[in-house]
């Protein structure tokens, strides 16, 4: 029992291209998604969006890389890293912000630091 919650860190969940899901993600561990979700995406861990993946909804995690699209509200507690083949429209709320060159991003940001 203690190792299966010792592992729990090591997992992460994989959305491959060409799946669609319609519908909101929970996880409590890291998520990859190739895929498409039509609906909110809340992890307790980092996201990856890959380059073909796409989210048509909110994204709530604690850190996060986006290759592909967002359209919605992003809410990363940590740290937004925003990769060259990105596009992104809608709303950011992060505490560190990283953009290549080339990503698209149309909308709002709003960056906060944590204040001790």
């Amino acid at each position: 029992m203690a190792k299966d919650s010792e592992n729990i860190s090591v997992l992460h969940n994989v959305i491959a291209q060409g799946t669609k899901i319609i519908g909101s993600i929970e996880a409590n561990s890291d998520i990859r998604l190739d895929g498409i979700l039509e609906g909110n995406l809340n992890c307790n861990g980092k996201v990856v969006i890959g380059a073909q993946g796409a989210v048509r909804g909110d994204l709530n995690c604690n850190n996060s890389d986006i290759l592909g699209t967002v359209e919605g509200k992003i809410f990363v507690s940590d740290t937004l890293s925003i990769k060259s083949s990105a596009s992104i429209s809608g709303e950011i709320h992060t505490k560190i912000l990283s953009i290549e060159p080339n990503a698209v991003f149309n909308g709002t940001c709003e960056m906060t630091r944590n204040e001790q």
